[in-house]
């Protein structure tokens, strides 16, 4: 077991930033890698950023080089700085987690955090 739990998420006007944290317990958190999910009303979750155990990166095409993720596998955290938000980006957004690196499906992923919202305004 991985329990997950997310933080940051919150009211941003567009063009601003925030920065979404995930944290982790439990001894394993260095060998998964990481991914975070984001899900708008009627839509279906979808895939924002991932994090391999060893720092490797993957980004949707939608939030390429506005968002960054990282993690620390010392204090078993991984976050996602978002900038130049966009109200498109209004979503929960979920911090996931998976055995086996490169994964972008959510069904693939093993442990999910509860989420937390994030509202970009125009």
């Amino acid at each position: 077991q991985v329990p997950l739990v997310e933080s940051g998420g919150g009211l941003v006007q567009a063009g601003g930033s925030l920065r979404l944290s995930c944290a982790a317990s439990g001894r394993t958190f260095s060998s998964y890698a990481m991914g975070w999910f984001r899900q708008a009303p009627g839509k279906e979750r979808e895939f924002a950023a991932a994090i391999s155990s060893i720092g490797s990166t993957r980004y949707a095409d939608s939030v390429k080089g506005r968002f960054t993720i990282s993690r620390d596998n010392v204090k078993n955290t991984v976050s996602l700085q978002m900038n130049s938000l966009e109200p498109e980006d209004t979503a929960v957004y979920y911090c996931a987690a998976a055995r086996t690196w490169g994964l972008s499906l959510a069904r693939q992923y093993d442990y999910w955090g509860q989420g937390t919202q994030v509202t970009v305004s125009s």
